[in-house]
């Protein structure tokens, strides 16, 4: 069971939160303009790295504000968490 920490309620059990996927992945500028091999990129292609990675949770059973978190998928430790309008910690992924 993984312990993680809401940046508005403290920590909490890992039952109380919705995983939302991979954290930083930018809008495309002009949808309308991109072919279907490009929008199926976009919608479901993300990456799945060894290691350290920026996911995006909400706090269901709590606050129900969604946030970062930066969580190692080879150990799953949550090595921090922090809020949308915060910069990742350590540089960007």
């Amino acid at each position: 069971m993984l312990l993680i920490t809401c940046p508005w309620c403290g920590p909490r059990n890992e039952t109380e939160y919705h995983y939302g996927g991979q954290a930083h992945v930018p809008h495309p500028e002009n949808p309308g303009e991109l072919t279907d091999e490009q929008w199926a990129a976009y919608v479901f292609y993300r990456d799945n790295p060894k290691g350290p990675f920026a996911e995006r949770w909400m706090h269901g059973t709590g606050c129900r504000r969604w946030f970062n978190v930066l969580r190692d998928t080879a150990t799953h430790a949550v090595l921090t968490t922090y809020r949308l309008d915060e910069p990742r910690p350590g540089g960007n992924r």
